[in-house]
């Protein structure tokens, strides 16, 4: 737990004003009632239900970043982990009037439920509007039946569902009672666990408690709650996520089969960000989930969310929430169509994604109706004929002689990059192996080979991926030229030459390495420069043998060896330069060539 903060001493008194006014200044479609912390809609029309949220700040974005056309009316912001006063929420009531009525929409916590009831009473009291309701979200199910039956369960991020779809219903001119009814039928098949491998730390306070590293938290709040289960020792990513969703998906568990889940109903998704997990880890998490709901829990997610909805300020955790739309449908006389496009619907809230995304029916081919088309258009056209077996024998060669190098590369690496370079190398010529066991070769078109090594090259990753692909493409693109314009006979080795000299140029156009920088191209532009002059291969290989020897003595001038060390002291040579080298000493053992 991270207890550094650019505001250590603040509290909310400071702190949370001012984040609500940078994000009003920013958007001129909100209005900011300062000294009570009230964001509202500045295009709020009065003839629609107002849908009015809040509670303690730290959960950003919940709950200022859902204030728009289509979501959320106003909201009120208390200190941090607090609930706002009646008085503030009274502040929201009035900054959204409605003729059709109020809903405050909040978590189920004793101060929330408190406050905001309180002023839902003034409100009516003081006339302020006649039909206001308080919809409390309880998704939490970690705390089972026998432990909340008092007070209910907690709320946490599955208040997103019914957020956004009451929010657009309310937008579509809903009636009070129709948006109330909704809103309940959505809280009541929606479904949250939640986990947190530590405690957040809140700006201005002294804070000792934490996790301890062996312990992976499942069932914990929003608030520093200690959490219902702590699991010692950490289990695996898979294990725990399996936990999870046993929590929300066992309806033979009597404590908390809140929600249950038939084959082939409409599923709702949402994996959020506790705050302080990155968003790679986060996505990934996102995979697992989605893996298992699939392959253990038959559930296949229409719609999905994965990112940072409500947050604890900087824990590093994530939850997990599923709404059942299909039943949440039926209890509210409502298609399921009609609560996905309310979900869909667009909004001028700052935080919602607004990504457009064109239905399933409008899909114009698949991913691999898109690789079959690559492999069949004219790739391969016209083509360019070898021996069949020569061109197998040719490619072995050089991938063998490619990964016993694997060793030296990566020691050598190790000492003057981030050693990587020769299992790169190794895996690339051994999914290329895989390629011709699988008959790349049994053509015997050179450009058809070319085209099955780049998807090999495209997996490769890293810069020296990166070269080996552009080399390549540019080498299948001069090629297929030459073939074309037949002003050189593929059977001699100029028509080699030339296209070779054609890819290298294109390649110096997307890199500002040269020779003598102590990279690939060290062996690359000599080892190019002397078939072009020459025309003959074995010269070529041999120059590059020498010229890979010679990047003993260089100084790096690019990429991470660049401040690792100085290459002219350890004299080792560069691990690309020589990867090339032998690849093309393999190819021309292959081929039979002999060098010089």
């Amino acid at each position: 737990m991270s207890d550094k903060h650019y505001f250590p001493s603040t509290n909310a008194n400071s702190l949370v004003p001012r984040a609500l006014r940078a994000l009003v200044s920013a958007n001129n479609h909100l209005s900011l009632n300062y000294a009570e912390r009230v964001v509202g809609n500045a295009f709020h029309d009065d003839s629609k239900v107002s849908i009015i949220s809040g509670g303690g700040s730290g959960h950003e974005p919940a709950w200022s970043g859902y204030v728009g056309d289509g979501l959320l009316s106003a909201v009120a912001c208390g200190d941090i982990f607090a609930s706002p006063s009646a008085k503030q929420i009274l502040a929201a009531i009035r900054m959204a009037p409605s003729k059709k009525g109020t809903i405050l929409l909040i978590t189920n916590y004793t101060g929330d439920r408190l406050h905001f009831g309180l002023a839902a009473e003034r409100a009516k009291a003081e006339g302020l509007i006649e039909n206001i309701a308080v919809l409390h979200a309880t998704d939490d199910v970690s705390i089972g039946r026998s432990k909340n039956s008092h007070m209910g369960r907690r709320g946490l991020p599955g208040l997103v569902f019914t957020m956004k779809i009451v929010g657009a219903a309310a937008s579509e001119g809903y009636s009070f009672e129709q948006c109330l009814a909704l809103g309940q039928a959505v809280n009541g098949h929606t479904v949250t666990i939640a986990s947190a491998l530590d405690h957040c730390h809140v700006p201005g306070r002294h804070q000792k408690s934490s996790v301890p590293d062996n312990v992976v938290v499942v069932g914990a709040g929003i608030h520093n709650e200690p959490g219902q289960l702590h699991v010692s020792p950490a289990p695996s990513v898979e294990d725990l996520i399996e936990r999870c969703l046993k929590f929300l998906c066992d309806d033979s568990d009597t404590e908390r089969a809140f929600v249950k889940f038939e084959p082939h109903n409409e599923i709702g998704l949402l994996v959020n960000n506790y705050g302080g997990l990155s968003a790679l880890e986060l996505s990934a998490l996102a995979d697992e989930i989605q893996y298992q709901l699939s392959s253990r829990w038959n559930i296949k997610p229409c719609k999905a969310l994965i990112g940072a909805f409500e947050t604890s300020l900087n824990a590093p955790g994530f939850s997990i929430s599923l709404c059942n739309l299909a039943a949440a449908a039926r209890q509210s006389n409502e298609s399921v169509a009609t609560l996905i496009r309310h979900f869909d619907c667009t909004t001028t809230a700052v935080s919602w994604p607004n990504t457009t995304r064109p239905s399933p029916s409008q899909r114009k081919a698949t991913f691999d109706n898109l690789v079959a088309k690559a492999n069949g258009q004219n790739v391969a056209s016209p083509r360019i004929k070898f021996d069949p077996s020569l061109l197998e024998k040719a490619t072995r060669a050089s991938c063998e002689r490619a990964i016993a190098a694997e060793p030296k590369l990566t020691q050598w690496d190790m000492v003057m990059g981030d050693g990587d370079c020769g299992e790169a190398v190794q895996g690339l010529a051994e999914s290329i192996l895989q390629s011709v066991d699988k008959g790349c070769t049994r053509s015997g078109d050179l450009l058809e080979v070319i085209w099955s090594i780049l998807q090999n090259v495209d997996d490769m990753g890293g810069t020296l991926g990166a070269i080996f692909g552009v080399l390549l493409s540019a080498l299948s693109t001069a090629l297929r030229k030459n073939s074309l314009e037949e002003k050189i006979s593929p059977y001699t080795p100029n028509f080699y030459s030339t296209a070779l000299a054609s890819a290298v140029t294109s390649l110096k156009s997307h890199t500002g390495a040269t020779e003598g920088d102590r990279t690939v191209m060290d062996v690359l532009l000599p080892f190019s420069e002397e078939f072009s002059k020459t025309n003959d291969f074995p010269s070529a290989v041999d120059v590059a043998a020498k010229k890979a020897e010679q990047t003993k003595y260089l100084k790096a001038k690019f990429g991470r060896a660049t401040y690792v060390g100085d290459a002219s002291s350890q004299q080792l040579p560069d691990a690309g330069a020589w990867a090339l080298y032998e690849i093309v000493a393999g190819l021309a053992d292959g081929l039979g060539l002999d060098p010089n």
